[in-house]
Formats: structure tokens, sequence, C-alpha cells
């Protein structure tokens, strides 16, 4: 614990040993908004105890949180990275971009209303072009029709509801729902960020979110534990971002697959609550499940500041039996992390793992050929736009423009909710940062996932940029695959704004002021929580009614931003021969590559339109280009999409094939929906990213991998390929697979992870449809 408590933890103190709080204790609400819903720690509690007394061992936190939720403690399988766990969430979240999908599929479904907690946020569709204000305007102009069908459908169906400029997702969770020992999903790969307030919160895809809607239980493959022991103290120009970019550095992009990050240690105790979100935000990056820190004194503050004492009061009864890992539990690795060793990293570019100390970062740079010049430093975003963030760069501007120095370059600045940006134009530093040269965007997304309208620099123009986002894969942020962007803490950005050059380090060298002195800039330090306590600024939630019965949903069939959907054919019960090989991806594969984000984002309810991106990035393994494949049918080269569709109007059902890690980053469904809705049928890769694979499997099409990787040299752009003896398909048995190239033909064997409930997805023809049978 911290020798020195906030006054608010102080006064938390003696609110946990009031008697009559402790009466009361059991009717605390989960959340300010949702009175009628309240903290399940007593259920969590027995849940525990039963699946404790049955392992007989000690329990991880990730465990304890997780195995609390079953729906059946008693008889669940429970084996690390074996059993699939049948969970119940206590609460769904979704974004803009996503929510729309996920509501139509709600609609279809034909409940009344939500089963959990749910709610939807405004902040994917808002695009980055002039500043904060007027961005947000024009984007309600345009995103109306969306806006207002997803205001209009939480109304109905009992959600509640973020409007645009509220702020990004996960920072408006972390404020207002997120709590120690939630388990939450939401339908964004960042939603682990809640972490940071001793929750697992997973990233799921929008039919996940349909399930726990309609109080089905939500499956998950039961993860391993990594374990992150963390030491020493975070101090100087080091951050909380550097620990998750060192991870990064040691686990690389899929070292975290299937599991979930634990961290542990007396380092935990000199890490912010929002610099230990910052953390479990990232770790989407490495491809974990979740990320998770034990609850803390860091926490009780923050919930104190937030209007949540009674949260925090509560949590503590629990804190040793939930809400700590047991001692001696057991990891299934362990990493270790000396903070008083660790410097500033600089990531990238075009991976989040590719790790440059601060200090090496000119050299690799260079030696590399990487373009040394800075176009534009951007901070914020879900990952790193709290209170603290801002305030130590602010430190760091100040100290610039007391030496006469501004930002030589474009700096963007995104406050992550309307609550941070109220608050730091109340404190004055969205005047200091308009000193600097700053740029303050809305709050929202913007430039972290493609939605920034960017003039400097023409497509295909190789140029740097520096960022404090999480993620940073080819033309992640403005579209252009010429962009070299490299992923940092907010300090390092602001700092090296002010150079505009890669060759700066401001933990070293010096700078020059406006009267010509040399002198260094000081380490940045800044105030974990407002003294002032936090503004609320412009209201921005809607509840849903009591009874919302009487509300109607349209959706307009001419729209070209919406579309109801139909559903998936059911499988016929013959095996898939002779299939068609569509494209056969070479290299990284992500779902930025199989679905574009940024322009497309508009079409995210119109299932038709946005498939007119299908795998408009990919790498056609035929000709090293992107969207230019041979049309089989009439040797004809077109784009991907276009090749689909003329496949399906000729009833010719495909495959697609890929290599490792194959849909890694976002969690959008799209990119297996698409697949799906231009005619395939199976997806043969030699490895899944989690989130995607499960994705696949809820829209109906076989996930399948190579059996052995060399496998993959076996299968041509002109091969036909048999996936054979479907009838028999059962959990852990391999998939027969013949490929045909000409006159030959190969035998093969495809694995799979289906389960008996998810074979039953695939024959219903989507997961969907075996909901509607079940309910039947």
């Amino acid at each position: 614990m911290l020798k020195r408590l906030s006054q608010t933890a102080v006064k938390l103190r003696k609110i946990a040993v009031n008697p009559l709080m402790r009466h009361k204790a059991s009717g605390v609400a989960m959340s300010n908004f949702e009175a009628g819903h309240t903290l399940p720690y007593e259920q969590l509690s027995e849940k525990l105890d039963c699946v404790a007394s049955r392992l007989n061992r000690p329990l991880t936190l990730s465990e304890k949180v997780l195995y609390s939720h079953l729906q059946d403690p008693a008889g669940q399988e429970i084996k690390r990275g074996e059993s699939y766990l049948l969970l119940n969430p206590d609460r769904v979240a979704m974004q803009d971009a996503t929510a729309q999908m996920a509501l139509l599929q709600f609609i279809s479904s034909g409940l009344n209303k939500v089963a959990v907690p749910s709610t939807v946020h405004c902040d994917h569709l808002i695009e980055a072009q002039v500043c904060g204000e007027q961005d947000l305007e024009r984007a309600k102009k345009l995103n109306k029709e969306v806006f207002d069908f997803l205001a209009i459908t939480s109304a109905k169906y009992g959600l509640g509801f973020w409007k645009p400029g509220s702020g990004i997702i996960h920072q408006i969770i972390l404020e207002n729902y997120a709590f120690p020992g939630l388990l939450m999903i939401g339908t964004d790969s960042h939603t682990p960020n809640g972490g940071g307030l001793g929750g697992l919160c997973i990233g799921v895809g929008g039919a996940d979110a349909v399930d726990v809607m309609a109080n089905m239980p939500w499956e998950l493959k039961c993860p391993q534990v990594i374990g992150v022991h963390l030491t020493g103290k975070i101090s100087g120009w080091t951050s909380a971002k550097d620990v998750i970019l060192k991870v990064a550095e040691i686990l690389t992009v899929k070292g975290g697959t299937g599991a979930i990050i634990e961290y542990h240690g007396p380092g935990v105790e000199s890490i912010s609550c929002t610099g230990q979100a910052t953390i479990c935000n990232m770790g989407a990056e490495i491809g974990a499940t979740t990320s998770l820190f034990p609850f803390n004194e860091r926490m009780i503050s923050y919930l104190c500041v937030t209007g949540r004492a009674e949260i925090a009061a509560e949590a503590q009864k629990y804190q040793n039996k939930l809400l700590t890992p047991d001692k001696d539990c057991k990891y299934d690795r362990v990493i270790e992390i000396d903070l008083d060793k660790l410097q500033p990293l600089v990531n990238g570019p075009y991976t989040p793992d590719l790790a440059h100390p601060i200090d090496k970062l000119a050299e690799n740079s260079k030696k590399n050929g990487y373009p040394m010049e800075i176009k534009v430093g951007l901070i914020g975003s879900c990952t790193n736009s709290s209170y603290e963030d801002m305030g130590r760069c602010i430190s760091i501007v100040k100290d610039a423009l007391s030496h006469g120095l501004k930002a030589k370059i474009p700096f963007n600045v995104t406050p992550g909710s309307e609550q941070i940006r109220a608050t730091i134009e109340r404190d004055g530093m969205i005047d200091t940062f308009t000193k600097f040269g700053a740029t303050v965007l809305a709050n929202a997304c913007g430039p972290c996932i493609g939605q920034w309208d960017r003039k400097d620099v023409k497509k295909g123009e190789k140029n740097t940029i520096v960022t404090s986002y999480n993620r940073n894969f080819t033309g992640r942020n403005d579209a252009n695959p010429a962009t070299h962007c490299f992923v940092t803490s907010p300090e390092i950005v602001t700092a090296l704004s002010i150079v505009g050059c890669l060759d700066f380090n401001p933990l070293k060298d010096e700078l020059t002021d406006d009267k010509g002195k040399k002198f260094k800039l000081k380490a940045p330090t800044g105030e974990e929580l407002p003294a002032k306590g936090f503004d609320p600024g412009e209201h921005t939630y809607s509840a849903p009614p009591k009874d919302g019965a009487k509300v109607k949903v349209s959706v307009d069939p001419k729209s070209k931003r919406l579309q109801i959907l139909k559903p998936f054919e059911k499988w016929d019960g013959k095996d898939l021969t002779d299939l068609t090989v569509l494209i056969k991806v070479k290299g990284k594969c992500t779902t930025d590559h199989i679905s574009a984000a940024g322009p497309w984002l508009k079409y995210r309810g119109h299932l038709d339109n946005i498939s007119n991106n299908m795998f408009i990035g990919a790498t056609n393994a035929e000709n090293n280009e992107m969207n230019k494949i041979k049309n089989q049918r009439n040797s004809e080269w077109a784009a991907v999409p276009d090749v689909a569709r003329d496949y399906k109007a000729n009833k010719v059902k495909w495959v697609a094939v890929g290599e490792d890690n194959y849909g890694e980053g976002s969690s959008r469904e799209h990119a297996a929906l698409e697949p799906r809705h231009l005619g395939g049928v199976a997806i043969i890769v030699k490895s899944f990213a989690r989130i995607h694979e499960t994705n696949l499997k809820k829209q109906g099409l076989l996930a399948l991998t190579f059996a052995n990787a060399s496998d993959y040299d076996k299968i041509q752009p002109t091969s036909k390929i048999s996936l054979l003896n479907l009838k028999d398909m059962a959990p852990g048995n391999p998939i027969d697979c013949e490929i045909k190239n000409g006159g030959s033909s190969d035998k093969i064997k495809l694995n799979h992870s289906f389960n008996t409930e998810q074979i039953e997805w695939f024959k219903a023809g989507s997961a969907l449809n075996r909901m509607k049978e079940k309910l039947k």
C-alpha cells in the first residue's frame, strides 16, 4: 500500500467502517446510472467458494474473477488452455461502429429488452479534420441517420446511450462503469482498458454481445495466465506506457494469445489507476484475452474522485478473498520487470512490438532508413488521455514555453472524454496547449483508428509520425502505407514535437532557447487526479425509458448506411468439394487488411456496402499486390470484392488462405461477416488471433488451421479445395482436406478448435440462427 493515502482514500476508510454503510452495502449500485443493478460480490463470493473447494489450489486473481462468473461453478470443467467456460458477464459495452451490427443482430433475435446493463458509445464516427467543435458538429450532420438509429434502438431495448462528444468508450467505462471484480465484454479490442480498475474486460465481436444481451451464457476458452511481476518504481521520464511497450517487446504481437496478463508485485503501487488502465488497454496488441491489476489504493482514490466511494468501500470487504491473487498461486509464465531500470521506449514502425529504447532510437532509425523528420505528433486516445497524462505533458509544454519554444510540428491533442476535456479546460491546460501550438481534437477516437482527414502528405509519401496511441499497423492512422508510425508515451511525443526529429533524446540532449542558451527539459510531473475534482462538462448521457415497448425502430430500405440483416443459409449436410481459392494472403493479415476502417466506418451498419472493402488491404501471394486477384472463372484480374461477388452470383463457393496470427487487431466482426456474406465457407490459415477466430465461427464459417504449417505452400491460386467427412466433425478431430492442382492432388489434415456447441453454429448457419432455434 502507498504510505501516504489521498484525502479521499482516508475519507473512504472512515466510510468503510461505518456499520450503517456496511448494512446497506449489499444494495450498492454498479454505477451511478443504474440504481436497479447492484454489485454482485456476494454471489461472486459464493461461486468462488464452490470453485476453490473443487480445485483445491491457490488461485490467480484472473481465475478468481473469471471462475466466480461461471454459469455452473459446481459442474464446469476447468483446465487452463483447454476447457470452454460458460460465463455470465455483468455488462456489455459497444462503440458506435460495432454497435450498429450488434443491435441489428439483436433486433433480428426478436427479444424485447437486454438482459444485462448495456451501453452504446458514439466515438468512432467523428473524423479529425479541423478542431474539436467543428469536427463534432460535422460528424453529427454526416452520421445523423446512424446516431438516431443507435439512440432510438437503445431506448427501445433498454440500453444507456452516450451521445457523440461524450468521449471514447474505454475512458467512459473507466470513469463510470468499471469496478474491481467486474466481468464485462465490449465490442472493441481495447475493452481491456477496464483492467486498470481491477475488472476482466474482454473485447469480443457483436454476436457475442448479442448472446449476453439475450441472457445466454458467453463462451470463452479457459485462458492461461501470464504473470508480470513488477518491482521498483516508475520515475522520471519513464511512464506506465513503457511497461506495456516492454511487455510487447518481450511477448510480441501474438505472445499473449489465449492468455490473461496479470500484473502483480510491489511495483504496482507506483502506477496510478489510469496508468494501470493504459497498460491493460494496450495488452490487446500482444493478443492477450485481457489484462488486469489487483485491487489497490490507487483504485480506491480513483473510484472516490469519480463519485463511486460506496463501490470502493464494498470492494474493500472482498479485497483479500476475491480481488487479490492467492499466495503461491501458479502462473503459466512469469515476466520480471524492474521499473527502476526501465527506460522510455518508442515502438515501431508498422508493428507495436518493435521496441527502441529512447537512447537507441536515433541510431536504429538511421540504420533502418526511417524518415528522421517527424511530420506530426499526436497525444491522447483511449490509451493515454487521463488527467495525469495531460498534466505530465503540460509540465513539458510549460518548460518549453518558458524558454521561448513551441511545437515545431503539428501537435494534436485528443481528450479521452468530455469529463477530461472540461476538467483540463477548467484547469488551464487547454489554453497552455494552444499557446504551444496544439490543436485540440474532439473527444473521440479520431486519428487513432484512421478517422483523420490528413492533408500534409500525399498517399504514398514516405513520412514519420509519433503517437501515444496503441496501434500502428500499416495505414492504420491515415490510410497511407508509407507512413511510419511510432508508438510511445505522451510525454515522449510532446518532447519530440518540440524538435520534430527522431534523433532527440530528452533525457540527455540539450535544446537551445530563444536567447541562444542551452538547456535540458525537466522530467515530467503531473497530478494523478485533479485537486478540484472532475468537471463533468456537458451532459451527454441518455438513459433508456422504463418501458420501451412504444418506441419504434425503422430502417429505410433505400438507406446506404443501415441494412436489416437476412439470416445466413444453414449447412446442407454435405461435404464442401472443389472449393475455389479466392485469395491466398501473404504475410500479416490483420482485421484492418480484411475490413479496412477509416472512410469505411460509415458503412458498418450496411453489410452489403461495407463488403466492398473485403481483403482490399491484404497482399495477394500470387502477385504481391493488394486488391488485385485473378478470377478463376474467366482469368480476368479484378478487385477482391468484385471477384467474390462474381463467384457468389454464379454459386461458386470459396475459401481464403492465410498465414500466422490471421485476424489480429481490432475486434471488428465485419472481417468475418463480409466473407460469409460474399460466399465464403472457410478460412484456412497457419494460426488465428483469438477474437477473429471466434467471430468466424459465430457467422457459420469454418475456421481451420494447417496441421502442418508447410501445407500452406501446397495451395495455389488455381487449387481446388475439398473439405471432407464434415458430417463426422467433432471437437478435437481434424478435418480431411484434399488439394487438387491440375492432375495431381494432396491430402492434408486441418485442425480446428470448434467445441460441440460451436459445431452447431456451423450447422445452423450462424450462432444467431442457433440462438433462434433454441428460443423456439
